[in-house]
Order: structure tokens, then C-alpha cells, then sequence
């Protein structure tokens, strides 16, 4: 009985460790369209903003790929290195009012997030409200 209550206490410790840990860290973009395993993007967090950054390509053969449709400071830059999602802010449980980067088209987009589970993201970008736009799941990685 001492052991399964151990096991127990150890189990939620991990849990409570891994939803403290938030939204930062690293997780693999799965595309909603095609389940393709896509890329590795490292959220962090900058002046209290969260940020995310590709910093793998998964398919060897875009890891040269770079971002044709982008406009601006992003024209033609590398994918992997590109920060694709951009100054969210934590809002309850979600973090939002920032923008999230398509590389495959260039276009910016209203973006939010939320933890699903503690190894789950869900990433939601959208144009004008939420009702309008495509759900990703991350899986975070370790």
C-alpha cells in the first residue's frame, strides 16, 4: 500500500512539475491538414511576452527551405531559425492577442494558445475572430 501511495504522490509531483513548467519548452509541430510530423519549435518567453521559434526541420528535405511568401524583415530568411509566433500574452489559461506565422504562405495570423494536457498544445491561428481559422496540436517534447 506504501509503495502504490508513493507512486501516486510521485505521478502528480511529475504532473504538477510538467503544467508548472507552462507553455514554454519544446514541442513538435503536427500539421492539422496531413498529421505530417513537421517541424521542432522551442517556446520561450521575452519581457514577459512567449515567443516561439523553429528550431528544427523534421523533413531533410526542406531543412534549407526558406520563407518565399513572407514579406518584410522575413522575405526569403531560413524557416528553420524563424520566429513564427509573436508577442502573446497570458490571459487566464490561454495566452493570446499576438500573431502566429504560416511559413508555407507568408501571412500573418491572430494567434492563441492553451495547454490541453501537460505534453499538449493547442495552437490556434485565425483571421478577424476564432471562429475563422485552423487548430494545430503540439506534443511537447523532452
Amino acid at each position: 500500500m506504501k509503495k502504490l501511495m508513493l507512486s501516486l504522490m510521485l505521478l502528480v509531483g511529475a504532473v504538477s512539475f510538467t503544467f508548472a513548467q507552462g507553455v514554454t519548452g519544446k514541442w513538435k509541430t503536427i500539421d492539422d491538414e496531413t498529421g505530417e510530423e513537421k517541424s521542432i519549435v522551442e517556446i520561450y518567453q521575452d519581457n514577459g511576452k512567449i515567443y516561439g521559434k523553429v528550431i528544427e526541420i523534421l523533413n531533410p528535405a526542406r531543412k534549407n527551405a526558406t520563407c518565399t511568401e513572407c514579406e518584410g524583415a522575413d522575405k526569403d530568411k531560413p524557416i528553420e531559425g524563424l520566429v513564427i509566433i509573436r508577442g502573446l500574452e497570458k490571459d487566464g489559461d490561454e495566452y493570446n492577442d499576438g500573431k502566429i506565422l504560416d511559413p508555407q504562405n507568408g501571412k500573418l495570423y491572430k494567434c492563441y494558445i492553451e495547454l490541453e494536457s501537460a505534453n499538449k498544445l493547442k495552437v490556434r491561428g485565425y483571421i478577424g475572430f476564432s471562429l475563422l481559422g485552423r487548430t494545430q496540436y503540439w506534443q511537447r517534447i523532452e
